[in-house]
Protein backbone atom coordinates (compact mmCIF):
# COMPACT_ATOMS: atom_id res chain seq x y z
CA UNK A 1 0.00 0.00 0.00
CA UNK A 2 1.29 3.45 -0.95
CA UNK A 3 2.46 5.60 1.94
CA UNK A 4 2.20 9.33 1.40
CA UNK A 5 2.03 12.93 2.62
CA UNK A 6 -0.54 15.37 1.19
CA UNK A 7 0.83 18.87 1.66
CA UNK A 8 -2.31 20.92 1.13
CA UNK A 9 -5.89 20.26 2.25
CA UNK A 10 -9.17 22.15 2.12
CA UNK A 11 -9.87 23.83 5.45
CA UNK A 12 -13.06 25.30 6.96
CA UNK A 13 -13.66 28.99 6.37
CA UNK A 14 -12.95 31.55 9.09
CA UNK A 15 -16.70 32.17 9.37
CA UNK A 16 -17.34 28.48 10.09
CA UNK A 17 -14.53 28.31 12.64
CA UNK A 18 -15.72 31.48 14.39
CA UNK A 19 -19.28 30.13 14.59
CA UNK A 20 -18.21 26.79 16.06
CA UNK A 21 -15.98 28.56 18.58
CA UNK A 22 -19.18 29.86 20.17
CA UNK A 23 -20.45 26.30 20.76
CA UNK A 24 -19.24 23.30 22.76
CA UNK A 25 -18.67 19.60 22.23
CA UNK A 26 -21.85 18.35 23.90
CA UNK A 27 -24.06 20.78 21.96
CA UNK A 28 -22.57 19.76 18.61
CA UNK A 29 -22.66 16.06 19.46
CA UNK A 30 -26.34 16.21 20.43
CA UNK A 31 -27.22 18.38 17.43
CA UNK A 32 -25.62 15.83 15.11
CA UNK A 33 -27.94 13.13 16.40
CA UNK A 34 -25.41 11.88 18.96
CA UNK A 35 -22.83 11.27 16.24
CA UNK A 36 -19.13 12.04 15.88
CA UNK A 37 -17.89 11.65 19.46
CA UNK A 38 -14.48 10.04 19.90
CA UNK A 39 -13.76 7.33 22.46
CA UNK A 40 -14.18 8.87 25.94
CA UNK A 41 -10.90 7.28 27.05
CA UNK A 42 -9.17 10.22 25.35
CA UNK A 43 -8.62 12.74 28.14
CA UNK A 44 -7.34 16.33 28.10
CA UNK A 45 -4.08 17.14 29.86
CA UNK A 46 -5.32 20.72 30.35
CA UNK A 47 -8.59 21.68 32.00
CA UNK A 48 -10.96 24.50 31.02
CA UNK A 49 -9.66 24.48 27.46
CA UNK A 50 -11.48 24.30 24.14
CA UNK A 51 -10.01 24.08 20.66
CA UNK A 52 -11.69 24.18 17.26
CA UNK A 53 -9.92 23.66 13.96
CA UNK A 54 -9.34 21.55 10.86
CA UNK A 55 -7.85 18.10 11.18
CA UNK A 56 -4.40 17.30 9.88
CA UNK A 57 -4.43 13.52 10.11
CA UNK A 58 -1.42 11.34 10.87
CA UNK A 59 -1.34 7.53 10.74
CA UNK A 60 1.77 5.94 12.23
CA UNK A 61 2.93 2.38 12.71
CA UNK A 62 2.64 1.49 16.39
CA UNK A 63 5.69 2.67 18.29
CA UNK A 64 7.08 4.88 15.51
CA UNK A 65 6.53 8.64 15.19
CA UNK A 66 8.33 9.35 11.90
CA UNK A 67 5.08 10.53 10.29
CA UNK A 68 4.41 13.00 13.11
CA UNK A 69 7.70 14.65 12.21
CA UNK A 70 6.60 14.63 8.56
CA UNK A 71 3.29 16.25 9.54
CA UNK A 72 5.03 19.18 11.22
CA UNK A 73 6.09 20.41 7.79
CA UNK A 74 2.53 20.67 6.43
CA UNK A 75 0.77 22.07 9.52
CA UNK A 76 -0.68 25.56 9.15
CA UNK A 77 -1.79 28.01 11.87
CA UNK A 78 -5.02 26.89 13.50
CA UNK A 79 -4.71 23.21 12.60
CA UNK A 80 -5.39 20.39 15.01
CA UNK A 81 -3.13 17.36 14.57
CA UNK A 82 -5.06 14.10 14.79
CA UNK A 83 -2.75 11.13 15.41
CA UNK A 84 -3.55 7.43 15.32
CA UNK A 85 -1.55 4.25 14.93
CA UNK A 86 -1.82 0.93 13.18
CA UNK A 87 -2.25 -1.47 16.07
CA UNK A 88 -2.59 -0.69 19.75
CA UNK A 89 -0.04 1.77 21.02
CA UNK A 90 0.20 3.78 24.24
CA UNK A 91 3.88 4.71 24.32
CA UNK A 92 5.03 8.32 24.35
CA UNK A 93 4.68 9.19 20.66
CA UNK A 94 4.74 12.94 21.36
CA UNK A 95 6.85 14.92 23.81
CA UNK A 96 8.13 18.41 24.51
CA UNK A 97 10.19 18.76 21.32
CA UNK A 98 7.39 17.84 18.92
CA UNK A 99 5.01 20.13 20.79
CA UNK A 100 7.54 22.98 20.57
CA UNK A 101 7.75 22.47 16.81
CA UNK A 102 3.97 22.34 16.39
CA UNK A 103 3.51 25.49 18.46
CA UNK A 104 6.05 27.22 16.21
CA UNK A 105 3.87 26.25 13.24
CA UNK A 106 0.75 27.62 14.93
CA UNK A 107 -1.01 24.32 15.65
CA UNK A 108 -3.90 24.61 18.12
CA UNK A 109 -3.56 21.18 19.70
CA UNK A 110 -3.30 17.43 19.31
CA UNK A 111 -5.87 14.66 19.43
CA UNK A 112 -4.15 11.29 19.68
CA UNK A 113 -5.23 7.71 20.04
CA UNK A 114 -1.94 6.77 21.69
CA UNK A 115 0.37 8.15 24.39
CA UNK A 116 2.43 11.19 25.26
CA UNK A 117 5.29 12.02 27.60
CA UNK A 118 6.87 15.21 29.05
CA UNK A 119 3.44 16.07 30.41
CA UNK A 120 4.64 18.59 32.99
CA UNK A 121 6.59 20.54 30.40
CA UNK A 122 3.71 20.47 27.90
CA UNK A 123 1.27 21.68 30.54
CA UNK A 124 3.65 24.51 31.39
CA UNK A 125 3.68 25.39 27.68
CA UNK A 126 -0.13 25.54 27.72
CA UNK A 127 -0.52 23.27 24.70
CA UNK A 128 -3.79 21.29 24.62
CA UNK A 129 -3.60 17.54 24.02
CA UNK A 130 -6.30 14.89 24.31
CA UNK A 131 -4.60 11.52 24.71
CA UNK A 132 -5.22 7.94 25.74
CA UNK A 133 -2.15 7.41 27.91
CA UNK A 134 0.93 8.96 29.51
CA UNK A 135 4.10 6.88 29.32
CA UNK A 136 7.78 7.76 29.37
CA UNK A 137 8.76 5.10 26.82
CA UNK A 138 9.67 6.86 23.57
CA UNK A 139 9.06 6.04 19.92
CA UNK A 140 11.28 5.00 17.02
CA UNK A 141 11.63 7.08 13.83
CA UNK A 142 12.06 4.57 11.05
CA UNK A 143 8.74 3.52 9.52
CA UNK A 144 6.53 5.28 7.02
CA UNK A 145 2.82 5.95 7.19
CA UNK A 146 0.40 8.64 6.10
CA UNK A 147 -0.19 12.36 6.58
CA UNK A 148 -3.54 13.79 5.48
CA UNK A 149 -5.11 10.46 4.63
CA UNK A 150 -8.43 9.20 6.03
CA UNK A 151 -7.75 8.00 9.57
CA UNK A 152 -9.73 6.14 12.21
CA UNK A 153 -8.96 7.85 15.52
CA UNK A 154 -10.57 6.63 18.74
CA UNK A 155 -13.25 4.80 16.80
CA UNK A 156 -14.26 7.60 14.39
CA UNK A 157 -13.27 7.99 10.74
CA UNK A 158 -11.75 11.44 10.23
CA UNK A 159 -10.84 13.00 6.90
CA UNK A 160 -8.25 15.75 6.45
CA UNK A 161 -9.96 19.11 6.83
CA UNK A 162 -12.86 17.80 8.92
CA UNK A 163 -13.62 20.11 11.82
CA UNK A 164 -12.42 18.99 15.24
CA UNK A 165 -13.83 20.40 18.47
CA UNK A 166 -12.42 19.37 21.85
CA UNK A 167 -13.15 20.52 25.40
CA UNK A 168 -13.52 19.07 28.89
CA UNK A 169 -16.45 16.94 27.69
CA UNK A 170 -14.43 15.16 25.00
CA UNK A 171 -13.74 15.37 21.28
CA UNK A 172 -16.25 15.55 18.43
CA UNK A 173 -15.73 15.64 14.67
CA UNK A 174 -17.88 17.45 12.13
CA UNK A 175 -17.58 16.15 8.58
CA UNK A 176 -16.83 18.68 5.84
CA UNK A 177 -20.15 18.06 4.15
CA UNK A 178 -21.98 18.72 7.43
CA UNK A 179 -20.40 22.05 8.44
CA UNK A 180 -23.48 24.16 7.62
CA UNK A 181 -26.21 21.72 8.66
CA UNK A 182 -24.53 20.80 11.95
CA UNK A 183 -23.96 24.48 12.70
CA UNK A 184 -27.63 25.36 12.16
CA UNK A 185 -28.80 22.46 14.30
CA UNK A 186 -26.32 23.38 17.05
CA UNK A 187 -27.38 27.03 17.05
CA UNK A 188 -31.02 25.97 17.24
CA UNK A 189 -30.17 23.76 20.22
CA UNK A 190 -28.44 26.68 21.96
CA UNK A 191 -31.52 28.85 21.44
CA UNK A 192 -33.77 26.10 22.79
CA UNK A 193 -31.58 25.65 25.87
CA UNK A 194 -31.73 29.40 26.48
CA UNK A 195 -35.51 29.09 26.56
CA UNK A 196 -35.24 26.19 29.00
CA UNK A 197 -33.04 28.25 31.30
CA UNK A 198 -35.68 30.99 31.26
CA UNK A 199 -38.29 28.44 32.35
CA UNK A 200 -36.06 27.26 35.21
CA UNK A 201 -35.39 30.84 36.29
CA UNK A 202 -39.14 31.50 36.33
CA UNK A 203 -39.64 28.61 38.76
CA UNK A 204 -40.82 25.90 36.39
CA UNK A 205 -39.38 22.41 36.82
CA UNK A 206 -38.30 19.92 34.19
CA UNK A 207 -40.86 17.27 35.19
CA UNK A 208 -43.53 19.66 33.91
CA UNK A 209 -42.00 21.43 30.91
CA UNK A 210 -40.64 18.13 29.59
CA UNK A 211 -43.99 16.43 30.42
CA UNK A 212 -42.22 13.68 32.37
CA UNK A 213 -44.90 12.93 34.96
CA UNK A 214 -46.70 10.48 32.65
CA UNK A 215 -43.37 8.69 32.12
CA UNK A 216 -42.92 8.31 35.88
CA UNK A 217 -46.44 6.93 36.14
CA UNK A 218 -45.89 4.45 33.30
CA UNK A 219 -42.77 3.24 35.11
CA UNK A 220 -44.76 2.63 38.29
CA UNK A 221 -43.01 5.33 40.32
CA UNK A 222 -45.10 6.08 43.45
CA UNK A 223 -44.95 9.27 45.52
CA UNK A 224 -45.12 9.30 49.36
CA UNK A 225 -45.12 12.33 51.59
CA UNK A 226 -42.85 10.67 54.17
CA UNK A 227 -40.80 7.54 54.72
CA UNK A 228 -43.28 6.53 57.43
CA UNK A 229 -46.10 6.67 54.90
CA UNK A 230 -44.10 4.50 52.50
CA UNK A 231 -43.33 1.92 55.19
CA UNK A 232 -46.96 1.86 56.32
CA UNK A 233 -48.11 1.26 52.76
CA UNK A 234 -45.53 -1.49 52.33
CA UNK A 235 -46.68 -3.13 55.60
CA UNK A 236 -50.28 -2.92 54.48
CA UNK A 237 -49.46 -4.72 51.23
CA UNK A 238 -47.58 -7.37 53.17
CA UNK A 239 -50.64 -7.93 55.39
CA UNK A 240 -52.92 -8.25 52.40
CA UNK A 241 -54.72 -4.94 52.89
CA UNK A 242 -56.32 -3.33 49.86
Amino acid sequence: MEKYVVRNIERPSKAILDAYNKLDVSTVYEAQGKQGILDPELKPILKNTMIVGPAVTVVCPAGDNLMIHAAIEVVKPGDIVVITTEGNNVIGMVGELIVTALMKKGAKGIIMDSGIRDVRQIRDMGFPIWTREVLSQGAQKGRGGWVNAPAVCAGILIHPGDLIMADDDGVVVVKKEDFESSLKLSQARVAKEAGTIEKIESGQISLDFYNLRPVLASEGVVYYETEEERLAAKEGVANGEA
